[in-house]
């Protein structure tokens, strides 16, 4: 019986230890936890005509970058400017890593692990000068942007492997005849159920009803204002359209209907092209490449857009800014400069203003941005 009393009274004393134990672990890890969830990487791609990769940064939680690696994509780059927005991408979860191979008409796939990334698959386009791809759920899409241009998809294996769809493969508003005209992006709507494309040479946006993953017939649209380029989906499913004439429309999307939302608002700038909309919805930026600065919008729940500042945030004179790409806590905006070769980092606030907190340099000739 005193054995017993010993055991018990030893037993209780564990408990009582363990109950204290337990919230002081707890609260000693979940810093550390809260930290990595975030930090992150960006990516983008060398594009050399020589052999292809990917470049990957990693992101401290005060958004910095560092480099990280390379890693080869299988595939050969154009060498020259890709002129389109989504060279690289990533799956909503972060698992898969999606990249064009422009000279070699082929996309790479990579294992997106936490120590870098692995290659998992390198499949033909489906067509010539891939530039632009886009996801939803378990399919993918590319734009091919050579020959006389197309649209084309694939279905996303377990595994990350892709499989051509069959019948998915759509032309552009040329109908598959003559060169493609200055095709920039293509783009899933919010809920899947559409395809969108921009046409620079044209002023068309194309858009593409999907059913089970297949992509039907384009019907075309006039664009708001010449040159359309970059885009974006708001939260509610409106299309944020950047136009290289210096200014940003919005457009209701709904299966084959499409209509101007707030027409062509300019920003006074020069070049505008590539559109990234903040995490919280609020926002919308276009880098403005002739000038070196990037303009911010504010964004109405029903996809109206109101200019906010013309020069909310500056890579330089020169620079020639593109791609831009939101880390996934939205606290950051990273904007690639083209000819100055480098990343800026600007801090998003709480009203949508840029503040410059650094950058990084990138070999030349990189294209495409993506970041979580």
């Amino acid at each position: 019986m005193k054995n017993l009393q010993q055991f018990s009274s030893i037993g209780a004393r564990l408990l009582l230890i363990a109950v204290f134990l337990i919230p002081l672990v707890a609260g000693f890890t979940t810093p550390v936890a809260a930290a990595s969830e975030n930090a992150g990487a960006l990516y983008t791609l060398t594009n050399a005509a020589s052999g292809n990769e990917v470049l990957v940064y990693s992101r401290a939680t005060d958004g910095s970058l560092a480099f990280q690696g390379s890693y080869a994509t299988g595939g050969l780059g154009s060498g020259s400017g890709l002129g389109s927005q989504s060279a690289v991408v990533l799956t909503k979860n972060n698992q898969w890593l999606f990249a064009v191979n422009a000279g070699s008409n082929q996309i790479s796939v990579f294992a997106v692990n936490a120590d870098g990334l692995q290659l998992v698959d390198v499949v033909d386009s489906g067509g010539i000068r891939p530039v632009s791809l886009t996801t939803y759920k378990d399919v993918l899409y590319v734009l091919n942007a050579g020959g006389s241009g197309n649209i084309s998809g694939f279905s996303i294996g377990v595994d990350g492997s892709l499989s051509p769809l069959a019948g998915s493969t759509q032309p552009v508003s040329n109908g598959g005849v003559g060169t493609a005209p200055g095709l920039a992006q293509i783009a899933f709507s919010s809920d899947g159920s559409t395809l969108v494309v921009t046409e620079k040479s044209t002023s068309l946006i194309d858009t593409y009803p999907v059913v089970d993953g297949i992509a039907g017939a384009p019907t075309t649209h006039p664009s708001s204002s010449a040159v359309p380029f970059g885009f974006a989906f708001d939260r509610h499913g409106h299309a944020i359209v950047s136009e290289a004439s210096g200014s940003v429309s919005s457009y209701q999307v709904d299966g084959n209907g499409f209509s101007v939302i707030s027409p062509s608002i300019v920003n006074g700038q020069v070049a505008a092209c590539w559109i990234a909309i903040s995490k919280n919805g609020k926002f919308a930026y276009t880098t403005n490449a002739g000038s070196g600065t990037i303009s911010s919008y504010q964004l109405g729940e029903d996809g109206s857009l109101t200019l906010l500042n013309a020069t909310a945030g500056s890579t330089g004179a020169g620079s020639t800014p593109v791609d831009m790409a939101f880390s996934h806590n939205g606290m950051y905006l990273y904007a690639l400069g083209a000819a100055s070769h480098t990343v800026t980092i600007f801090q998003m606030g709480a009203d949508g203003s840029l503040t410059v907190i650094g950058s990084t340099s990138v070999p030349v000739g990189v294209a495409g941005l993506a970041a979580h």
